[in-house]
């Protein structure tokens, strides 16, 4: 196993990669105030953006499932790693070499499964790019491209390369780049023969497929010469870092452009998303061998941040199969805000084709929003009966009405009903209405009301009890909780505001057990005075004290979520402190007052005059809070 990766090394990856540069490389952020940024959380399915980052800060959190942490802990979430090859992920990119306490600097034997992985990849990718550039063999595959108005820079561009058609070439490159014969089978980039492991891609074009943060993860691969028994394109099978249904091709080329614009094109091959960009479609992605699903629309949700005003173009082929992927792709419509397109080229040609064809203005034409994919669905349904007869209006309403209630925007629904009405010839516009109204109602009906609303950050004193893993619920519209709360976050985030009072504080002064571990884990990480000389290594510490995940979430959330004030001084500071401490010290005096009557009953005079004396001064001090608010404490 790896050795122990150096602390100092660790907290360098931490500070030298700012968490906003790395999440933004899987959703879209906008600003949400007080310096912190939001967008939709990648960790579960949301429709509001719940998921905040604190770049000041390095962490995130997500105030609808909990999820949180800093800029490792976002990796290690997001692709799956352990907490090793997360700090080398980012240290790659940082450029940063790694120390290691156990088993000297990083040999490559050390490395994490994910990163050798990865790290296999690269390097096949770039052997497949060399073999298309230089190899004599690959000329098939250069005729190939150009065929397809695809010159040398494209190739470059888009990473293109080729697999020579002996058994083991790259196998025997990649064992010379000290890869295990099971590193390789595991890849996917080969597979077991009769006398060890060959290659699994021969003789044919080779796409490198990205992940969204740009790591080569599988290939696509296209054959070229008959005597190929294996089907026209291949993909790498599923494996440890490749899941067809959870990958889109270009998606590491076209996401700033997706994010920027609010608009995504899906087109069909790796082809297409070429001819797509070099026409300056630069927001142009396909799927890897699989149909358009829900793990796609997770993907492109959080690029477009669900803004109403985006526009999602389908192109599909104009043929039976085209019009098949185009209902299939409307059966998960609704699980976007943004409004649906699609877009067929005029002879059923594909955006590559159409570009041979008639230039790059035709391709960048083709995909302006031209047909609701809603309005192309029911004119497929449409289409199949005879509606110069009321039967087959009837029938044909029957199979469209559930098609328009399933539109989640009543206004637009309604619009639709309209639609479908003069679709079908049917005069009577708000039979039609009522139709679909009914049957949506009747879909509400089945399936309950939904979800409650999430809440948002801005929100965070909800109405009902809040349930904590781990300890107690917490009814944040308790006056009590509420000011802990407040107090603990401005101990998180504003430490300069709370120190060196706040370190001179109880744990049971906190009453809510969440709480009283969170200010244990302040004490443990040295205080607030710590955070006063160091904010970030702070904050790393006080989760690292943290003695669950429960608490360690709790510690992020406190962290990231917005003070209750727009201005945010001592005196506001010292409000919290003042307010918590005085409620501590009216327990503490209800305690006495309750010993008292129970010593005057007949107890040792000499304990009840030393209790009288305790409560003597705790009044004093009661009274000095509320006269000179922090100055007392």
């Amino acid at each position: 196993m790896a050795g122990r990766i150096n602390d100092e090394d660790v907290k360098a990856v931490r500070d030298a990669v700012p968490i906003d540069a790395v999440v933004s490389e899987y959703l879209q952020l906008r600003g949400a105030g007080g310096g912190n940024l939001k967008g939709l959380c990648p960790f579960h399915d949301e429709k509001s953006p719940s998921f905040q980052v604190s770049p000041s800060k390095g962490l995130f959190h997500c105030f609808g499932c909990q999820e949180g942490g800093d800029t490792i802990t976002f990796v290690m979430k997001v692709d799956h790693l352990s907490f090793s090859e997360a700090v080398e992920r980012l240290a790659a990119q940082a450029g940063i070499t790694l120390r290691y306490e156990e088993g000297g600097y990083n040999p490559a034997h050390q490395r994490g499964e994910r990163i050798r992985l990865v790290e296999a990849h690269k390097i096949a990718a770039e052997w497949y790019a060399e073999q298309l550039a230089v190899s004599p063999e690959a000329e098939t595959g250069r005729v190939f491209l150009a065929g397809r108005g695809f010159d040398q820079a494209a190739a470059v561009h888009f990473g293109v390369g080729y697999s020579p058609q002996g058994w083991d070439h790259l196998t025997r490159f990649l064992r010379g780049k000290g890869f295990t014969d099971k590193e390789l089978i595991l890849s996917g980039l080969s597979q077991e023969g009769r006398r060890g492991p060959i290659d699994r891609f021969r003789g044919r074009l080779m796409w490198p497929i990205r992940d969204i943060g740009g790591d080569v993860v599988g290939f696509g691969a296209r054959k070229l010469y008959e005597a190929d028994n294996g089907p026209k394109y291949l993909n790498t099978p599923d494996t440890a870092i490749y899941k067809k249904s959870q990958v889109l091709y270009g998606i590491d080329l076209a996401k700033k452009d997706i994010a920027k614009v609010s608009r995504a094109v899906v087109v069909e091959g790796y082809t297409d998303v070429m001819a797509c960009h070099l026409a300056g479609v630069t927001t142009a992605i396909a799927t890897c061998g699989t149909a358009f699903g829900g793990d796609h629309i997770k993907i492109l949700r959080r690029l477009l941040m669900d803004n109403g005003s985006a526009r999602v173009i389908f192109t599909f082929d104009g043929d039976a199969a085209g019009q098949k992927a185009a209902l299939r792709a409307f059966e998960d419509d609704q699980k976007f805000a943004a409004e649906t397109y699609i877009a067929i080229a005029p002879d059923g040609m594909d955006p590559c084709e159409l570009r041979l064809a008639k230039g790059d203005e035709a391709v960048a034409d083709l995909v302006e929003p031209r047909t609701p994919l809603f309005e192309f669905a029911l004119r497929q349904i449409v289409v199949r009966y005879d509606l110069d007869t009321p039967g087959g209006r009837a029938a044909a309403l029957d199979e469209a009405a559930p098609i328009v209630a399933r539109i989640k925007n009543s206004g637009a629904q309604h619009e639709v009903a309209v639609q479908l009405a003069g679709m079908l010839g049917i005069l009577d516009t708000q039979f039609v209405v009522k139709r679909v109204a009914q049957l949506a109602r009747w879909a509400r009906d089945r399936g309950g009301k939904g979800p409650a609303p999430a809440r948002g950050p801005q929100q965070p004193y909800d109405a009902a009890p809040r349930p904590m893993a781990g300890g107690p619920a917490l009814n944040l519209r308790n006056p009590v909780y509420a000011t802990e709360r407040e107090l603990l976050k401005l101990a998180l985030q504003r430490p300069e505001l709370v120190s060196p009072a706040f370190d001179a504080y109880g744990v049971d002064e906190f009453t809510a057990a969440p709480y009283a571990a969170v200010r244990q884990a302040v004490m443990e990480a040295g205080g607030a005075e710590y955070g006063v000389q160091d904010a970030q290594d702070y904050l790393v510490r006080v989760r690292d004290a943290a003695p669950d995940d429960s608490v360690r979430a709790m510690v992020t959330e406190l962290a990231v979520e917005a003070i209750m004030r727009r201005t945010v001084d001592e005196n506001y500071a010292g409000e919290q402190l003042v307010t918590v401490r005085r409620r501590a010290v009216e327990r503490r005096i209800r305690d006495i007052q309750s010993q008292m009557t129970r010593l005057s009953a007949g107890g040792d005079p000499a304990q009840l005059a030393a209790v009288q004396n305790e409560l003597w001064v705790l009044q004093q001090y009661d009274q000095a809070l509320r006269e000179h608010g922090a100055a007392a404490l």
